[in-house]
C-alpha cells in the first residue's frame, strides 16, 4: 500500500549509516530507481540536496514521491542485490540492459565414450566443456559443424550401436562410431585434438597431425593422409579468423564505448514542423578473446545517456552483464575506472570459483585493444546511423518528398465488433523505432465499428498535443469555444513530440483518407497548414508489407532493407494496439456483477466463475451448490441468489 503522507525530509533523517540499496518509488508506486550505497544516509541524501546532478537523475529525483531501502551486512551483498532488482524491475532510469539474451557456446560431452559436439545456450554443471561465447549463433554453429566434417564426429542426437551405418558415413561426415569403425582410443584422440584447437593450443595438434599425414603418406594411405590434411587446413582456417595477438593465455573481455550525440544543431532534416527529436546513443561493445585468439564480439545500443559519464555507464553494464552467468573470463579490460570495482571483483571471483580482475591498462598492447574496442563501437554507431539515414533518403526518394522524413507515426485501430474500441500510435526517429514514444487511446466519439472515424480521432487528437496555443493563429484562437481552447492549453507538456513529416496508416485507402481527413480539420481549426504527408502500408497475403500505397493506389516499390524496417515498424503498431485492446478485454471481463455483493471478494468470485464457467451459470445453481463452492455457506449463497 503506498503511503501518500510520506515524508521525505523526516525519513532522510531515519537513514541509517550502513551499507544497503534503496529503492524509489512514484506517485504510483511504480519502482523508477535502484541503487545501492555504502553508507545510505549519505547516497539517498545527496539526491534531495543540491549538487550537480546529471539531467537524468534531476528529471528522476522529480518523479519520486516515497522511498524505501533494505540494509545488508557488506558492499558485496548490496551490489549483488541491487543487480537482482534491477534485472527485476527494470526501473525507467537505470541504465538498463534491455538485451537480455543468452549466448552460443560449443559443448562438447566429454564424459561419453564417443562424445558429440553441439551449440547451446545453457551452461549447465554436467561435467561437459564448454567454449565461447560466440557472438552469434552462425558463428558457434558454423565452427562446430566445420569441426565436425573435418574430424568427422559423429551427428546423432543419442549414440547408440546399429545394424548398419547412417547416410552421414557414406557421403564422408562420420566416422561411424555406431558400427565400430573407429576405435574409442582413436576417436577420443580426435575429441582431445578439437578441445586443444577450441583452447587456442594448436602447435601440438598441428605437429601431431603432420606427422600422421606423412606417415599415412608414406605407407600409400591417400585416402587417410587427405583427411589428415583437410584436418591441418581446419586448424589454420579457424585460427586464422580467431588470432588477435599474444597478450596472454587468459581469457579476457574488453569493453569500449563509444558515443554519437545529436542535438538542435547536427541534426538530419526537421522541416516546418520544428526541430528534430535529439537522439544520443551510446554503444558498447565487448570483443571476446580467449587464449590471445578473438572469438567473437558484441554490441549493447544505450539510449538517452548524453551526460551520463563513461564511469557510471560501464559500473552499470558490468553488473548487469556479469552477474548470473555461469561462464567468466579471467579479466575484463575496461578505460574508465568506477566506484564499485573492487566488490564487483570480489563478487565475480566468487562466482567463477577463481580469481577474476577488472583491469584498467595505461599503456602498451592491453590498453591498445580497449582502444579497439571504442574505436569500433563508435564505427558501429557511424554504420548504424548512416544505414538509417540511407534509409529514408531512400524513403524520401520513393516517396518523391520534399524533405527527409526524420520523424514516421503509424497507427493502428483495433477492436472485436466495435467493442473496446482502442488505437495505437508509433514513432520512427531518424530510422529508429522508439518504442518509449507509443501512445495507445481509448476510442470516445465513435460508438459500434468504424475504422476510418476511429483513425479520424485518433489522428486529431494526437495533433493538437503537439500544437501550442501561440502557434494557432490569433483569429482562429478568438473564435474557438473554451472546451477546444483547454484542449490545446493541456499540450504544454509536448509529451507526443513534434509533429511528424510522415504518417504511415495500417491500412488502405480509407485509412489514408480518415488521417487526411483529421489533419485538413485541425487545419481549419488552427488556421494554418500542416506539413505532413500520408502513405499505407499495403499488406501481402502472409500479412507482411509488400508496398506503401498513396491516396489514389498508386503502389510504391521499396527495397528489402526498407521492406524489414516498415515491416518491422507495422508490426510494432500493429502489437501496440492488439496488447491495450486486450488488456482492457481482460479487465473488463474481470468485472461482474458478483462485484456488487457485500461478503463476495475477488477470491469467492474467482472461485465460483472457476466451478460454474460464468455468472448466469451461477444465478442458475441452487443453495445447495454455491454451498459446494468453498468459502460459501448457506447465508452467503441465499445472498448471492437474491442480488442475481
Amino acid at each position: 500500500m503506498v503511503n501518500r503522507k510520506f515524508d521525505i525530509e523526516e525519513e532522510l533523517k531515519k537513514l541509517p549509516n550502513k551499507p544497503g540499496v534503496y529503492i524509489m518509488h512514484d506517485k504510483k508506486d511504480n519502482i523508477i530507481y535502484v541503487g545501492k550505497a555504502i553508507n545510505l544516509k549519505n547516497r539517498v541524501t545527496s539526491y534531495f540536496r543540491k549538487t550537480n546532478k546529471t539531467q537524468r537523475i534531476l528529471n528522476m529525483v522529480a518523479l519520486i514521491d516515497h522511498f524505501e531501502y533494505i540494509v545488508v551486512d557488506n558492499e558485496q551483498e548490496a551490489l549483488i542485490l541491487e543487480c537482482n532488482l534491477i534485472k527485476k524491475n527494470m526501473p525507467k532510469f537505470n541504465v538498463l540492459l534491455k538485451d537480455d539474451k543468452t549466448y552460443p557456446y560449443i559443448k562438447i560431452n566429454v564424459k561419453d565414450d564417443y562424445p558429440g559436439i553441439w551449440t547451446t545456450r545453457r551452461i549447465l554443471n554436467d561435467g561437459a566443456r564448454y567454449f565461447g561465447p560466440y557472438a552469434s549463433s552462425t558463428a558457434a554453429n558454423d565452427t562446430a559443424e566445420f569441426i565436425k566434417d573435418k574430424f568427422l564426429i559423429r551427428r546423432c542426437k543419442k549414440f547408440k550401436y546399429k545394424d548398419r551405418p547412417c547416410l552421414n558415413y557414406d557421403i564422408k561426415k562420420c566416422s561411424a562410431p555406431c558400427m565400430g569403425y573407429i576405435s574409442k582410443e582413436e576417436y577420443q584422440d580426435r575429441i582431445k585434438q578439437i578441445i586443444s584447437i577450441l583452447e587456442g593450443n594448436v602447435s601440438k595438434v598441428e605437429k601431431e597431425l603432420k606427422n600422421n599425414m606423412e606417415a599415412a603418406s608414406q605407407n600409400m594411405e591417400y585416402e587417410k593422409a587427405a583427411m589428415y590434411r583437410d584436418q591441418l587446413m581446419a586448424i589454420e582456417s579457424i585460427s586464422q579468423k580467431q588470432k588477435v595477438s599474444n597478450i596472454s593465455a587468459n581469457d579476457i573481455d574488453v569493453i569500449g564505448i563509444g558515443r554519437i550525440e545529436r542535438g538542435k544543431n547536427n541534426q538530419t532534416e526537421s522541416g516546418k514542423n520544428g526541430r528534430a527529436e535529439s537522439s544520443n546513443l551510446i554503444c558498447v561493445q565487448i570483443f571476446y578473446i580467449r587464449n590471445s585468439k578473438m572469438v567473437g564480439r558484441d554490441n549493447f545500443f544505450l539510449k538517452d545517456l548524453a551526460d551520463e559519464e563513461d564511469s557510471n555507464i560501464i559500473s552499470d553494464f558490468i553488473k548487469q552483464y556479469y552477474t548470473g552467468r555461469k561462464i567468466l573470463p579471467n579479466k575484463i579490460m575496461i578505460r574508465n575506472d568506477f566506484a564499485d570495482r573492487t566488490a564487483m571483483e570480489e563478487y565475480l571471483s566468487t562466482t567463477a570459483g577463481r580469481k577474476v580482475e577488472i583491469k584498467i591498462p595505461q599503456r602498451g598492447e592491453k590498453a591498445k585493444l580497449v582502444e579497439m574496442a571504442e574505436n569500433n563501437a563508435r564505427i558501429t554507431l557511424e554504420n548504424k546511423e548512416k544505414a538509417n539515414r540511407n534509409l529514408m533518403l531512400e524513403l524520401k526518394q520513393v516517396l518523391q518528398l520534399d524533405k527527409l522524413p526524420s520523424r514516421i507515426e503509424a497507427y493502428d485501430i483495433s477492436n472485436i465488433s466495435g467493442e473496446y474500441m482502442v488505437s495505437a500510435m508509433c514513432v520512427m526517429i531518424n530510422g529508429e523505432i522508439k518504442k518509449n514514444q507509443s501512445r495507445r487511446f481509448k476510442i470516445k466519439t465513435v460508438y459500434g465499428q468504424d475504422d476510418p472515424k476511429s483513425m479520424c480521432e485518433t489522428v486529431s487528437r494526437r495533433l493538437r498535443h503537439s500544437i501550442k496555443p501561440e502557434q494557432i493563429d490569433s483569429k482562429h484562437w478568438e473564435a474557438m469555444s473554451k472546451e477546444l481552447k483547454e484542449k490545446y492549453e493541456s499540450s504544454k507538456s509536448n509529451a507526443f513530440g513534434r509533429l511528424p513529416d510522415l504518417i504511415l496508416a495500417d491500412g488502405g485507402i480509407t485509412q489514408i483518407r480518415a488521417i487526411k481527413a483529421a489533419i485538413k480539420d485541425i487545419e481549419n481549426e488552427i488556421g494554418r497548414v500542416l506539413d505532413i504527408e500520408v502513405y499505407g502500408m499495403v499488406k501481402n497475403d502472409k500479412h507482411q508489407t509488400r508496398a506503401l500505397i498513396d491516396e489514389n493506389r498508386t503502389e510504391r516499390e521499396i527495397s528489402d532493407e526498407l521492406f524489414l524496417l516498415i515491416t518491422r515498424f507495422q508490426d510494432t503498431v500493429h502489437d501496440t494496439a492488439i496488447g491495450y485492446h486486450k488488456q482492457l478485454r481482460d479487465q473488463s471481463m474481470s468485472k461482474s456483477s458478483l462485484d456488487e455483493i457485500p461478503g463476495v471478494g475477488e477470491a469467492k468470485k474467482k472461485a465460483l466463475l472457476k466451478a460454474f464457467g460464468s455468472v448466469e451459470n451461477v444465478k442458475a445453481a441452487t443453495v445447495e451448490e454455491l454451498t459446494k463452492v468453498k468459502g460459501i455457506n448457506e447465508e452467503l449463497a441465499n445472498k448471492i441468489l437474491e442480488n442475481l
